[in-house]
């Protein structure tokens, strides 16, 4: 035969889609997941934060004063992605699984799709911002915590605390907050006496070896595609309004390649986008 049936067809795309509701990424549960995008865009709506109180109305019957807000449009634009991975028709008698049909190729395009949405979250977080009207916004300075020849410290954390609910930005106002480590982070933590001796946690975290899932307010998220710039690592912590993700399509395909000599190829095709919502919900924090 020089194609596989139909019906494996099919059963191996609904395969790919089944897996990849139920198997998702580190970093988009912590975000605000848009789901399924129509188009090659999205927008997002942000309003500018107004910290005035209500007006004084001293006047009776006067006329009315009107006060004025930032509206903007934020756009996301969705990105096509694709991988496949070809397999001589050969070699299948002579292993012992077959990767297609035992599902080690799913497994590896799935692994590679989920790092992917990570890297186009993460730099959704610290990367410029497109509006509609064309104009761009970078995150300012003051929604970061500056490397200062350190490692992760107790005082970056503290910062990174103090700015969020200085933007309130944090629980007190419904906010959930995240923040994303690598290997260099874990180590800089569970060397630092000052914090893993603070409380309780420290227990658990050291016997443990690893993280809490939830400390000092984040939702602490593994995460080994931190940027790196010559000795400086630059992680984000954010509030879960404070980026948008969307997803365009997913599919999965298996199919003879004629032009091959009939060997076999699986591939995955995607889109994702993904914007920030708003500056004051996220934060990136330098570390060496």
């Amino acid at each position: 035969m020089s194609t596989i049936p139909q019906w494996f067809v099919t059963a191996w795309d609904n395969a790919i889609r089944a897996e990849s509701a139920q198997k998702v990424s580190r970093l988009v549960p912590a975000v605000t997941d848009r789901g399924a995008i129509v188009g090659e865009s999205f927008s997002v709506a942000f309003m500018g934060d107004d910290s005035s109180l209500l007006d004084a109305n001293t006047i009776r019957h006067g006329d009315t004063v009107w006060s004025e807000t930032d509206h903007q449009q934020r756009i996301a634009n969705m990105a096509d992605f694709y991988k496949a991975y070809p397999l001589d028709r050969n070699d299948i008698p002579k292993m012992l699984n077959n990767p297609i049909t035992g599902g080690a190729y799913m497994g590896l395009l799935m692994g590679q799709r989920n790092r992917r949405m990570d890297d186009i979250v993460y730099n959704a977080a610290r990367g410029t911002v497109v509006k509609k009207d064309a104009t761009t916004t970078v995150l300012p300075s003051t929604q970061k915590v500056a490397v200062s020849a350190t490692g992760f410290t107790k005082a970056k954390l503290i910062t990174t605390r103090k700015i969020f609910r200085r933007n309130e930005c944090d629980a007190h106002n419904e906010e959930e907050l995240a923040i994303a480590y690598n290997d260099e982070m874990l180590d800089d933590i569970l060397s630092d006496t000052t914090l893993t001796s603070a409380d309780f946690m420290a227990v658990k975290m050291l016997q443990e070896g690893d993280l809490s899932k939830r400390w000092m307010g984040f939702n602490w998220i593994p995460f080994n595609g931190i940027t790196k710039v010559s000795t400086d690592y630059f992680t984000i912590a954010w509030a879960k309004s404070g980026i948008h993700f969307g997803r365009g399509y997913e599919e999965g395909t298996v199919s003879r390649r004629p032009d091959k000599k009939d060997a076999w190829q699986v591939s995955m095709g995607a889109s994702y986008g993904a914007v920030r919502q708003d500056e004051k919900k996220v934060v990136e924090i330098a570390f060496l």
